[in-house]
C-alpha cells in the first residue's frame, strides 16, 4: 500500500474543517465511494488515483494507483476493484487490496470522459464520438455505440424490467438501454444487445453536459450549454417540458423524488418540479460556476468554482454553512456519515463537519420525509445506473469540454 501525508487541522477561521488530505500533486478531478462508504477514491491531474479510509478519524491514504500516462477524468469502486478512466484513452482496473493494475482496456481513440459500471459491464464515453461497453471480468470491448457527431459526455444505463414487457416492445425489443449525451446537441438511446440507436432526442442548441432520469426510468432529463434543461419521453423520443431560468450553461443535476436540482455557470443552483418544469428554489451566494450539486437528508450541498462548498436547506433555499479553505475550484464532493469530502483543483481533499445544523436538518436524524427521499434516491440508483462523475465540466481554472 502507498502512503501519503495527512494532517488534522484546527482552524479558527473555519471551525467546520476537520482534516486536509494531502498527496495529490495537482488538481482532483473526480471522487467515488465504495458501497459501504468506507473507502474514498480520488482521481487527479497528476495521473494517479488514491484510496482513503473514509470512516476513520483521522482519514488516511491507504493506497496509490500509478500507471496512467495522462490525467484522470472518472473513477469508480466496484466490489474489490477500482476503475479509472483517463485522457490516455484507457480504462484501468485495479485490485483495491494490492493497488495493482489487473486490466487495461484499450480501444477509445481520444480522452475518456465518463464511466459507469453495472457489475457485469463497464460503459465509457469519449471525445472520440463513441461510447463503449466492456466486460468487467476480462476487459474485452463488447460493443461500440456509434452515431454521435461530436464527443460523448454523460451516460446512463437502464436495465430492462420484465414486468414492463409491453413497454419493452416500444424499445424495439431491447431489454436494456444505454443513454448518451453529446456535444452534438443531442442525446441518444441505444439497444444494449445490438448497439443500434433507438431514439435521437433533438431540441437543445448546445452541448448536453449532464443527464438523469425519473424513478421509473421512463423520463430522461438533459442539461445543456444552451442554458436549458429538458425532459423527454424515453419511449417516444419526444420532448415533454422545457426548464427555463438558468442564465448560463447547466453543468450538473440530480433528481430526488419529483424535484430536480441543477447547478450552472450562472453562479446559481436551482430546484425544479420535474412534472411541470417550474423553478421553486434558487440557491444563491456562489461567485462562480456551480460544478457539483447533491441533495442529502433535506439539505442541498454545492461545490463551486470560487473554491467554496456551500450547504443550503432544501425547502427554503437558505444558506446554512460555507466551507472555505480550498485555493481552487471544487470539482467533486462526497458525503459519509456527517462528513463532507471535497476535491479541488488545488490538489487537496478536505474533510468537513456537516452535523448538528439543527434538529430538523441534522445529518443522521432522518424523519419520515427524509427517509422517503433517500428511498426514492436509492430507487433511481437501482433502476438507472447514472454516471456519478457528472461534475467538473467547467471549473475555475480551465475547461475540459472539447468541442470538435
Amino acid at each position: 500500500m502507498g502512503c501519503c501525508a495527512s494532517k488534522s487541522e484546527s482552524s479558527k477561521k473555519n471551525s467546520f474543517l476537520l482534516q486536509t488530505l494531502d498527496g495529490h500533486e495537482t488538481g482532483v478531478n473526480c471522487m467515488a465511494l465504495s458501497e459501504d462508504g468506507s473507502v474514498l477514491a480520488t482521481g487527479s491531474e497528476d495521473k494517479t488515483a488514491r484510496l482513503w479510509s473514509a470512516k476513520t478519524s483521522p482519514c488516511e491514504c491507504i493506497g496509490i494507483l500509478r500507471g496512467h500516462e495522462e490525467y484522470l477524468n472518472c473513477i469508480l469502486i466496484e466490489d474489490c476493484f477500482c476503475l479509472t478512466g483517463s485522457a490516455d484513452k484507457t480504462v484501468r482496473k485495479w485490485d483495491v487490496s494490492t493497488c495493482e493494475c489487473v486490466l487495461i482496456m484499450r480501444g477509445h481513440t481520444s480522452v475518456i470522459y465518463r464511466m459507469i459500471c453495472t457489475g457485469d459491464f463497464i460503459f465509457t464515453s469519449s471525445y472520440d464520438r463513441t461510447a463503449r461497453c466492456w466486460d468487467f471480468d476480462n476487459g474485452e470491448c463488447i460493443r461500440v455505440f456509434r452515431g454521435h457527431k461530436r464527443g460523448v459526455y454523460p451516460l446512463i444505463f437502464i436495465p430492462g424490467d420484465d414486468e414492463g414487457a409491453d413497454d419493452i416492445d416500444n424499445y424495439d425489443g431491447s431489454k436494456d438501454l444505454l443513454l448518451t449525451g453529446s456535444a452534438d446537441f443531442t442525446a441518444r438511446s441505444w439497444n444494449f444487445e445490438t448497439g443500434q440507436c433507438l431514439k435521437v432526442f433533438k431540441g437543445h442548441t448546445g452541448a448536453i453536459t449532464c443527464m438523469s432520469t425519473d424513478t421509473m426510468g421512463r423520463v430522461l432529463f438533459t442539461g445543456s450549454t444552451d442554458y436549458s434543461i429538458r425532459s423527454w419521453d424515453l419511449l417516444k423520443g419526444e420532448q415533454l417540458k422545457l426548464f427555463a431560468g438558468h442564465q448560463g450553461s447547466v453543468i450538473c443535476m440530480q433528481v430526488i423524488n419529483k424535484i430536480l436540482y441543477s447547478g450552472s455557470s450562472d453562479h446559481t443552483g436551482r430546484a425544479w418540479v420535474t412534472e411541470f418544469g417550474d423553478c421553486t428554489r434558487v440557491y444563491k451566494g456562489h461567485k462562480h460556476t456551480v460544478s457539483v450539486i447533491k441533495m442529502k437528508d433535506g439539505l442541498v450541498l454545492t461545490g463551486c468554482g470560487d473554491a467554496v462548498a456551500r450547504l443550503y436547506t432544501g425547502k427554503s433555499g437558505s444558506l446554512v454553512r460555507e466551507f472555505k479553505g480550498h485555493d481552487g475550484a471544487i470539482n467533486a464532493l462526497q458525503i459519509v456519515e456527517g462528513r463532507l469530502f471535497t476535491g479541488s483543483y488545488d490538489g487537496a481533499v478536505k474533510v468537513w463537519d456537516i452535523t448538528g445544523i439543527n434538529d430538523d436538518t441534522a445529518f443522521g436524524k432522518e424523519d419520515e420525509e427524509k427517509k422517503k427521499s433517500k428511498e426514492n434516491s436509492d430507487k433511481i440508483e437501482q433502476i438507472s445506473k447514472i454516471d456519478q462523475n457528472q461534475n467538473g465540466i467547467a471549473n475555475g481554472q480551465g475547461n475540459k469540454i472539447m468541442i470538435e
